[in-house]
């Protein structure tokens, strides 16, 4: 059969790592129906079989049940990129909560050692903790709106009346006087929007649940390097919408890592979590944008990476770092030496010297950008 490009159960099951029981089961509820019976009866597995079958233990093994699953791979609008785009994703929020474990228990064994009892609570924290529950429970004290951001940000959607905020977190930089509807697919994130925040729907960036030009503007702010598919994401904002407004970080010009003091000289390990984006003319490429630097004044409201550019002290603050997901995502190793060696630099002077034609200037190019489309 394998000749004919089909596989038996058997060798499927030795593949996979499950039973051949467990192959039956997904047979006998039709989440994964073999096409084929060898002459003898038994089930055979073509390439298209095979590949449903990925999709399935894929899922299962990010905790789905079968239920959620048959929904997930029988949908007929998403084909088999776009689950594997999906599962990619899945597992890198896996990976950032297991980061954020490894973090927290970084600290308890480092507490521990210093003779330091935990408590029960700090001891359950991490258990329960996913990448925006890490860094996002510290939100509302650092990331709050920059007012002078946000005037750009909010000149650049022009006279747009309806305005759709796509990874729109707790609703900072979302215009009050104009008709918001918020895009944010973390349940913690929705939970700390306010009150009277706009409406907020749960979806990813890249499959926005809305018909074409249903809003006059869409926006995204700082959220382009959580997505799956960041040319995906701006297609579907330029689908949804007649005008685009994105601020995002240019990384593809490498002189960026020299022009900030804490990615050149303490975290360049921030490099690596940008490795393989999308460049930023690729970005404004794709949706037809223009690009507009944006400026990083000194005393910035909002608590994003750069924020602290002349505020170095800052970057000790344990509740400063844990909302800014690059310090969870560089890992705990490379965390504890970059805060160590700028502390020290600090005690030293040697901080200052090395960066003192920061004093005298009232905001930063720091490769920030504005796309506008």
């Amino acid at each position: 059969m394998r000749g004919r490009g089909h596989l038996t159960v058997g060798r499927v099951a030795e593949l996979a790592g499950v039973s051949v029981r467990t192959l039956h089961h997904y047979d006998q509820i039709g989440l994964v129906r073999p096409s084929a019976r060898t002459a003898a009866g038994y089930r055979a597995y073509a390439a298209g079989d095979v590949e449903r079958l990925r999709e399935v233990l894929a899922y299962r093994r990010l905790g789905f049940g079968l239920r959620e699953i048959a929904d997930l791979v029988d949908d007929p609008t998403t084909d088999a990129v776009a689950h594997l785009h999906r599962l990619r994703g899945l597992l890198l929020d896996q990976r950032d909560r297991a980061a954020a474990m490894v973090t927290a228990l970084d600290r308890e064994l480092e507490a521990r050692a210093m003779g330091i009892n935990t408590t029960p609570e700090d001891q359950l924290k991490p258990f329960g903790a996913q990448l925006y529950e890490a860094i996002g429970s510290d939100y509302p004290a650092t990331r709050r709106t920059e007012p002078r951001i946000a005037a750009q940000v909010w000149a650049a959607l022009g006279d747009a009346r309806t305005v759709l905020n796509v990874g729109a977190g707790t609703g900072s930089y979302e215009p009050a006087d104009r008709e918001v509807t918020a895009v944010e697919p973390s349940a913690v994130m929705r939970a700390q929007r306010p009150a009277d925040a706009a409406p907020c729907v749960a979806a990813r960036a890249e499959r926005l649940p809305f018909a074409d030009r249903t809003f006059d503007a869409a926006m995204a702010f700082s959220t382009v390097h959580h997505w799956q598919d960041p040319i995906a994401g701006l297609r579907e904002m330029r689908r949804v919408a007649r005008r685009v407004v994105v601020f995002t970080h240019d990384a593809s010009d490498t002189g960026w890592r020299h022009r900030f003091w804490l990615t050149r000289d303490y975290l360049p390990e921030i490099a690596g979590l940008v490795a393989g984006r999308p460049p930023m003319d690729e970005l404004a490429g794709a949706i037809g944008a223009r690009l507009e630097p944006v400026l990083v004044p000194w005393d910035c409201a909002d608590g994003f990476l750069e924020a602290y550019w002349r505020r170095p002290e800052a970057y000790l603050e344990e509740h400063v770092r844990r909302a800014v997901s690059a310090w969870t995502r560089v890992g705990p190793q490379a965390e504890h030496r970059a805060v160590g060696r700028l502390r020290d630099d600090l005690a030293s002077g040697r901080w200052a010297e090395r960066n003192r034609e920061l004093v005298g200037l009232d905001a930063a190019e720091l490769g920030l950008r504005l796309l506008v489309a």
